[in-house]
């Protein structure tokens, strides 16, 4: 039996109400993506670098890697990305963010990049050595940036110095770019961290788990199932106080990753995808001032063999929000497929677009599937371009009207060489999803196509999209 809601649903704007002051605005199309890549574990030494990808349907260079900011250290492993700062384009064309925090997943060692004087040429502006985070807040393994209400900025991270699993963050100054300290209270820091999401008008801040480095590092292991290896919480802070308010389970082994708010400032509730369980919830707000969940999607697991188990969990790794509001997209790098949720008609999303952008279940892989709740047979792999796409659709960015959802095909280096040692070899991709916003649906675009495998320093692993115009997991309110 479906669950029936507990709460009112959020009534949802149109892509062209996303308005400041109630008039509607033209939204600036992206021109230009920011796209962090890494070399860590592919074999080649060679340093990390910051990807600009040339967006303009008009350019020559559509599609095309048009400048590469290399980092002076090697091991970094980019990994996730946040902008900072909001100045005004001068042609009225709407807002650019001018600074690009960029951490080091493995290293520790946080970039500043200033994109705001060069959006072609970004360059160095600040780095922050791993010693000093390791010194001044005991911390390490640093993920997701992201800019507070007050300006400065916050950093998830996984674990302490030494690779076990410790969450919580380290904030920097949002004009110096200094490094503060610990953001949380003392005693305050959670067993497990990875993303967060907040809503400053409720004073709230919600944060989800991940696993510990130092076992990550080694691969995914079957055998960790049931030793407390993977997160299974979602924590709630109090945004000002910086406490937590409250520890919710979503169920053991379940693993936590990705978690949105829906982007109205007034909106109570949002979604958090759990990568082993294959489960959204949808977390919420009740009358008793407390924050609840409830499950409203379930990928079910594939019976397979010639796998690393016999059954294969969707491994959700990346959730997004429409700006509106109003559609869901998941990532489900195991699969293989990328889904579109509708969210307005009801508390329970309809799935409304499905495709396949590479996984572990294609046609003519190692891979057969037994049984399966969704599908009759195997997708095809993908070709875009007479390029042959591995790996699985892993980080999402849609563009600020809906209409473009970009997908890059890389996790996290130790994980991609084991499952997908074909990417580490061809490189990862950087592929493009036209969207349906009236009906829904979702179509690839087989005119674009970013290879990784062609980078002059050998094929390289891509993760994190950004665009300088904002995008929908930059913290814009409507």
């Amino acid at each position: 039996m479906a669950n029936k809601c507990k709460v009112p649903c959020q009534q949802f704007q149109t892509c062209q109400d996303i308005v400041k002051g109630g008039c509607c605005v033209p939204v600036p199309r992206e021109d230009v993506a920011y796209v962090t890549c890494t070399y860590r574990n592919t074999c080649i030494e060679k340093p990390d670098f910051l990807a600009v990808i040339d967006l303009d349907p008009c350019s020559p260079c559509y599609g095309q890697v048009i400048n590469r900011l290399f980092m002076p250290n090697l091991g970094d492993e980019l990994h996730s990305a946040g902008w900072i700062t909001v100045c005004v384009c001068p042609d009225n064309s709407g807002t650019r963010w001018n600074k690009l925090i960029v951490p080091g997943l493995i290293s520790s060692r946080i970039y500043v990049v200033d994109v705001g004087s060069r959006c072609h040429t970004p360059r160095l502006c600040k780095i922050i050595p791993p010693e000093c985070v390791f010194w001044r807040c005991d911390k390490g393994y640093l993920n997701v940036p992201r800019q507070l209400p007050c300006g400065d900025v916050l950093i998830a991270n996984l674990g302490d110095p030494a690779g076990n699993s410790k969450g919580g963050f380290v904030v920097l100054d949002g004009h110096n770019f200094e490094l503060k300290g610990n953001w949380e209270n003392e005693c305050e820091a959670p067993q497990f961290g990875y993303e967060f999401w907040f809503q400053p008008c409720l004073d709230v801040l919600i944060s989800s788990s991940g696993i510990a480095p130092k076992i990550a590092g080694y691969g995914f292991c079957p055998d960790d199932y049931k030793k407390g290896v993977f997160g299974r919480h979602i924590y709630v802070w109090n945004l000002s106080c910086r406490n937590i308010i409250q520890c919710i389970d979503l169920g053991e082994d379940s693993l936590p990753l990705s978690v949105k708010f829906l982007h109205n400032r007034n909106a109570a509730e949002g979604y958090v995808s759990c990568a082993l369980s294959g489960v959204i919830y949808r977390f919420y707000k009740c009358q008793r001032d407390c924050w609840e969940v409830e499950e409203a999607i379930c990928i079910p697991d594939k019976e397979v063999t010639g796998w690393i188990m016999p059954r294969m969990p969707a491994f959700i790794v990346d959730i997004v929000i429409s700006p509106d509001d109003r559609f869901l997209y998941v990532s489900n790098w195991w699969h293989g497929d990328v889904r579109q949720y509708e969210l307005t008609r009801g508390c329970k999303p309809r799935l409304v677009g499905q495709v396949f952008v590479g996984g572990s279940i294609v046609r003519c892989g190692p891979v057969a599937v037994c049984r399966d709740e969704e599908l009759k047979c195997q997708p095809e792999p993908l070709v875009v371009k007479c390029r042959r796409v591995y790996g699985g659709p892993s980080r999402l960015q849609l563009s600020r009207d809906g209409r473009r959802l970009y997908v890059t095909t890389s996790f996290y280096s130790a994980w991609d060489r084991q499952f997908y040692p074909d990417m580490v070899r061809e490189g990862a991709v950087l592929v493009l999803i036209d969207v349906d916003t009236e009906r829904g649906g979702l179509c690839v675009n087989k005119d674009f196509l970013v290879d990784f495998g062609k980078e002059p320093c050998g094929p390289c692993l891509a993760k994190d999209i950004h665009f300088p115009c904002g995008d929908a997991t930059t913290e814009v309110f409507s």
